[in-house]
C-alpha cells in the first residue's frame, strides 16, 4: 500500500504524518486489496479539511472531512473511509454469494 500525504497551505510535520499513517493502517484491516491512498490536508483560515482518495482493485473511493481542528478532521475522515470500505466489501461479498447460490447454477449431473 502506497500512502501519499500532501499539504496545501500547511507543512506536514512528523506528528501529523505519523497520525495520518496510524489512521490509514485501520483501513488495511477491512480491505486487503488497497493499492494506494492519497491524502490532501488543507488549511483555509479557520477551516481544516482533509481529503482521501483510496484506490482499491476495481473501485476508487473519495472521502472528505472538515473541522476546526486538523486532528478531528483526520479522525472524521478515517471513520467515513472505514464505513465506505466496509460497505463496498459487503456489497461485493453479497453479489458473490447471490450469483452462485441459485438452483439453476447447481450441477444436476451428480444425481
Amino acid at each position: 500500500m502506497n500512502l501519499t500525504i500532501t499539504g496545501h497551505h500547511l507543512e506536514i510535520t512528523p506528528a501529523i504524518h505519523d497520525y495520518v499513517t496510524s489512521k490509514m493502517e485501520r483501513i488495511k484491516r477491512h480491505a486487503e486489496n488497497v493499492i494506494d491512498i492519497g491524502v490532501i490536508l488543507t488549511v483555509e483560515k479557520l477551516k481544516h479539511s482533509v481529503e482521501a482518495n483510496v484506490h482499491l482493485s476495481g473501485k476508487d473511493i473519495f472521502v472528505q472531512a472538515e473541522d476546526t481542528d486538523m486532528y478531528a478532521a483526520i479522525d472524521s475522515l478515517a471513520d467515513k473511509l472505514d464505513r465506505q470500505i466496509v460497505k463496498h466489501k459487503e456489497k461485493n461479498n453479497h453479489s458473490l454469494h447471490h450469483n452462485g447460490g441459485g438452483v439453476k447454477h447447481q450441477n444436476l449431473a451428480d444425481e
